[in-house]
């Protein structure tokens, strides 16, 4: 009897678990990565995003997701992030990310060498025009007291775009 009881809580569980996962990735309306060649990110190399939105109401949270490997030296990630509207009108953003613990350990998901990041970019937007919403992603590292950036940024493997609408 105690078995079964056990069973039970843990089939219970299991089936809060999921359904949490599931109501969690409901709202994602945009997920795609776009890979690194050779896990290294050129300075010139900018990543692009076409959203095409229909709904003017709803409100989303913007992220970058990305990937990187045990080939990423720093403990930070400065990105430039830009949105240009159907209108083009445009926005521009400088975004710094933790990309490390202050151990020295990668931040993220996942058991394997590569870690997976989702990074907040924007909270509550509303695409307040229909049409196609251009985003860039592009990085701006540099080494401290270096006036030009890396040319070359090793260790990212994939650059990622998601918009979850909020409920």
């Amino acid at each position: 009897m105690k078995k079964k009881g056990i069973g039970l809580i843990k089939i219970f569980l299991a089936f809060i678990v999921m359904n949490y996962t599931m109501s969690c990735t409901n709202n994602i309306i945009y997920n795609q990565y776009k890979p690194i060649e050779y896990s290294q990110w050129h300075k010139d190399s900018i990543i692009n995003f076409t959203v095409n939105s229909t709904d003017t109401i709803a409100k989303n949270n913007l992220y970058v997701t990305l990937r990187n490997n045990k080939d990423y030296e720093f403990s930070n990630l400065f990105l430039i992030v830009g949105i240009k509207f159907p209108n083009n009108y445009q926005i521009v953003d400088t975004l710094e990310y933790e990309m490390t613990s202050a151990e020295g350990r990668f931040l993220g998901s996942g058991m394997t060498d590569i870690k997976e990041n989702k990074l907040e970019y924007k909270t509550n937007v509303t695409f307040s025009l229909v049409g196609d919403y251009d985003i860039s992603v592009q990085q701006a590292m540099r080494k401290t007291r270096d006036i030009e950036g890396l040319t070359s940024l090793n260790g990212i493997t994939d650059v990622g775009l998601q918009i979850e609408k909020l409920d």
